[in-house]
């Protein structure tokens, strides 16, 4: 297939613009690429929170400035043109007067769209929008899932047996009986570094005593968010050991349990909408993604209220004689893979 010049670079954007998932929240991670007589002299992706953004990088990563007016700059997503934690990218960009700005899709945020590419064609620079658009706005589909839709991107994540199942009916002891393979359970720690949140039911902390956190991959642990009615859960679980932010949301009256150190609860009403109600708790905590681990009660919820995004289901090689069902789930099917044995089903809910 033949890639065209501008796809070409945005391509590269996206390739550096996936080293900040995970570390740029708020901020979506965005990539840059500056281009001269068809060589990258300079490329950057977004900085921590409070950091650079793309385009700065990318500037700063040129040694000679003086030939930035003769360059074109790509950037997965519309400069900013309005002061934040640092100064508008549109100005800079006009300040070194660059010939071309190639930009993936606009920015959605009212505080931006539209206005950082009129910004650069009121200073004379040619603007082209919409190269790889489609992939530009999947990289950026949290930042967007929020800006458009007031509610974290939500993930669904489950390994079934191959004839269906996502847990026995009982077993002896608490540690984790697993289905998939410890590729694809290193992979599931991949995911968790790069989404804000990570959500699990009752029961699923009650028979595994997970910890939810990032054991097997470099990167920072998701806020964990419980759900426990009735407050069933032990408070010796792992969950409540207060190395990360944890959100407990409960039906007991929160003034009676003060929330203390990386522990705050939040009260909902567990008899309708949960899903709804808990993608506002997010929404508040300012929550950007989620990823939704279990157990299937909890999963079915969200498929039910139809609030999610993407589900990644791992379908391993062994069978249970019974058990507890998979939720039952119909969205897109994007892709198909295997882990050494075990199959992943990327969905996508259009």
């Amino acid at each position: 297939m033949h890639i065209s010049h501008h796809e070409k670079y945005m391509q590269r954007c996206l390739q550096i613009a996936k080293n900040g998932i995970g570390f740029t929240r708020p901020n979506p991670s965005v990539g840059a690429v500056i281009v001269l007589n068809d060589q990258i002299i300079g490329e950057g992706f977004t900085s921590g929170y409070g950091g650079n953004h793309a385009e700065v990088n990318a500037i700063n990563s040129v040694d000679d400035k003086s030939v930035l007016n003769l360059s074109t700059i790509y950037v997965t997503l519309e400069p900013c043109s309005h002061f934040g934690k640092t100064p508008p990218c549109a100005d800079l960009i006009v300040k070194h007067q660059f010939e071309n700005v190639v930009i993936g899709c606009v920015d959605s945020n009212d505080l931006v769209s539209g206005k950082g590419i009129e910004r650069l064609k009121n200073a004379g620079i040619n603007v082209i929008v919409g190269v790889l658009e489609n992939e530009c706005r999947n990289h950026h589909k949290r930042f967007f899932t929020v800006q458009n839709k007031k509610r974290p991107f939500v993930i669904l994540k489950w390994a079934e047996t191959n004839n269906g199942f996502v847990a026995p009916l009982s077993k002896e002891t608490k540690n984790p009986i697993w289905i998939s393979n410890q590729y694809s359970q290193q992979l599931v720690h991949k995911w968790r570094s790069e989404e804000h949140a990570i959500l699990v039911g009752t029961n699923t902390v009650i028979a595994d005593d997970p910890k939810l956190n990032v054991r097997s991959w470099i990167g920072n642990n998701p806020v964990r968010i419980v759900l426990d009615k009735n407050l069933r859960i032990s408070k010796k679980a792992n969950v409540f050991d207060g190395s990360v932010k944890t959100i407990l949301l409960t039906e007991a009256r929160i003034e009676k349990h003060k929330s203390r150190h990386n522990l705050i609860f939040e009260e909902i009403d567990f008899s309708n909408n949960i899903a709804k109600q808990i993608c506002d708790v997010l929404q508040k905590h300012q929550i950007q993604s989620v990823i939704i681990e279990g157990g299937a009660q909890t999963l079915q919820t969200f498929i039910d209220e139809n609030l999610w995004d993407e589900a990644k289901i791992f379908v391993g090689e062994n069978e249970f004689k019974n058990g507890v069902k998979a939720p039952k789930i119909s969205g897109r099917l994007i892709s198909e893979s295997t882990m050494r044995g075990d199959v992943l089903k990327i969905l996508i809910n259009d």
